[in-house]
């Protein structure tokens, strides 16, 4: 027997109502609730990857040099600040790259989703998250920027 018309209307409705039910300040984000499988969850896997990649840059120690973060993923951030760690390795391994370069590179032509989910399965991970636009803002879908 089909539910009434009005029926999936009202759950229409319900559903877009709760996505307007907060407003964008931090106060009004922090009073949803979380949902009850993230909150049991003991093990999640955020993954970074993106053009940063390519040189796989990074300093031993990662967060270790003053004030500043070592990791690869900042690599463009350091590289414009002249950050002599990032310019060094530039001008020594890609003496006539850009960052932006590096995309044309980017190809994860190793890239086994099977073999990943696998692992994450096997080490008890509930949840993942790919980073899909990391702050240098390269997307990880077709864009034209």
């Amino acid at each position: 027997k089909m539910a009434p018309l009005w029926q999936p209307l009202i759950l229409l409705v319900l559903g877009f109502a709760s996505v307007f039910a907060y407003d964008a300040s931090w106060e009004s984000l922090d009073k949803r609730p979380l949902p009850e499988w993230y909150d049991d969850a003991k093990i999640g896997i955020f993954v970074h990857w993106g053009t940063y990649s390519v040189p796989s840059f990074g300093i031993p120690g990662a967060h270790g040099y003053p004030g500043k973060q070592g990791m690869g993923e900042w690599f463009w951030k350091r590289l414009e600040e002249g950050e002599p760690h990032n310019v060094a390795f530039m001008k020594d391994n890609y003496p006539t790259f850009t960052y932006q370069d590096f995309a044309a590179e980017f190809t994860a032509e190793f890239f086994d989703p099977n073999y990943w989910a696998k692992v994450f399965q096997d080490s008890g991970t509930k949840y993942v998250v790919l980073t899909s636009k990391h702050h240098e803002g390269y997307t990880m879908w077709p864009s034209k920027y």
